[in-house]
């Protein structure tokens, strides 16, 4: 199936037409990209979880639409609620914010230059308001070109050798002893001629090594895209063991963007909900929700059923047949005798006077020792 315009609805190109030209359609990187990109923005839908949405504002395509275009603008058309893509301009606030959003949109047959804080709110899905998007084509275009190497790798990995005859005979005669072989047939070559004029040159010698190194920068590039997302994947290269500590050397990077991501929605929603009395609210979601619960809370982690259980922290209990050891009732508490001193508290203040005193002594002791020598 073919994959032209994804989102051509919003009016969003997902990869540059000159970048990615081919002749072949079905292993094209425009295809191959556009299929990382897709996959992935499927991945982040359940990124976040919203409560009481309005009907007219599918939280889908609230999403996507933050995700790709890095900022909505939250306003309302003959009293319905609406999220829309649009331009930033104006002009700029004290702090050089744009004050202008422009709309578009054909089905409602709406198009204005919305004020922002006044019309409606802008909401930015990070603090800048770049997206995933960027993101996203940056892995997407460098996994498309090991996934085109490592399929042509793969292909040149059926070629052993290559076969060059001198002439026509020996061309057939070659392509007639290929097809025995491929046949499962042996035969026997008497023919002294066709061993001078065939010549075979080996092409697949480390063809092997090549593909695993192809296969580790994948799976690099992949669990550094997961990595920016806020999932820990492990992308270590030693091909033996690692400790759990080396698994877990990147568990303080993983959230930050998140964590932007989480913040600069939750503003935009609060001044939605001062504007327009309503109350909806997000929070985090699926693997992400985990993800910071975990970091949060060591030891905490969760089973096939989502349930929470603690690791570190569980009691054992003792069995039922085991008594409890008895302490027996004629062995006499040791008292302590009334006129018995009590030991004294060591004042530390008084030890380090002691000490200062002392040496003090030492350096007379060694200065007048230096005079006597002198004086001699």
């Amino acid at each position: 199936m073919k994959c032209n315009k994804p989102y051509s609805d919003l009016g969003i190109a997902l990869f540059d037409e000159d970048i990615f030209k081919t002749d072949d359609k079905h292993h094209g990187k425009k295809h191959i990209g556009q299929q990382h990109i897709l996959y992935m923005l499927n991945r982040t839908q359940s990124m976040f979880d919203y409560e009481d949405l309005p009907e007219t504002i599918p939280q889908r395509n609230l999403e996507i639409m933050l995700q790709l275009n890095g900022n909505i603008f939250w306003t309302t058309v003959d009293g319905h609620h609406y999220v829309f893509t649009g331009g930033l301009g104006g002009e700029p606030d004290v702090y050089y914010e744009p004050t202008i959003y422009t709309v578009a949109n054909p089905a409602l047959n709406f198009s204005k230059n919305l004020k922002i804080g006044e019309d409606g709110v802008l909401i930015r899905s990070d603090s800048y308001g770049v997206g995933l998007l960027p993101m996203f084509q940056r892995y997407a275009s460098l996994m498309t070109e090991n996934d085109i190497t490592m399929r042509v790798a793969d292909i040149c990995s059926r070629i052993p050798f290559m076969i060059s005859a001198t002439d026509d005979k020996t061309e057939k005669s070659a392509k007639v002893f290929i097809q025995q072989i491929i046949n499962g047939e042996l035969d026997v070559i008497s023919d002294n001629p066709f061993f001078e004029g065939l010549k075979v040159n080996p092409t697949a010698a480390n063809n092997s090594t090549r593909i695993t190194d192809l296969i580790e920068y994948q799976q690099y590039l992949k669990a550094a895209w997961f990595n920016e997302l806020g999932i820990n994947a492990n992308y270590n290269m030693k091909r033996e063991s690692i400790s759990p500590d080396e698994a877990q050397l990147n568990d303080d990077a993983l959230l930050p963007y998140v964590d932007d991501m989480l913040e600069s929605r939750k503003l935009g929603i609060e001044k939605v909900n001062e504007m327009y009395g309503l109350n909806v609210k997000v929070t985090l979601a699926s693997s992400w929700l985990k993800e910071q619960i975990q970091q949060l809370t060591p030891g905490v982690d969760f089973d096939s059923d989502d349930d929470v259980h603690i690791n570190e922290f569980e009691l054992e209990e003792a069995p039922e047949d085991v008594p409890e050891e008895e302490t027996p009732e004629d062995v006499p508490e040791e008292e302590t005798p009334e006129d018995a001193p009590e030991e004294e508290t060591p004042d530390i203040e008084t030890e380090l006077e002691e000490i200062k005193e002392d040496l003090q002594e030492i350096k007379e002791d060694i200065q007048e020792g230096d005079e006597n020598a002198a004086t001699e």
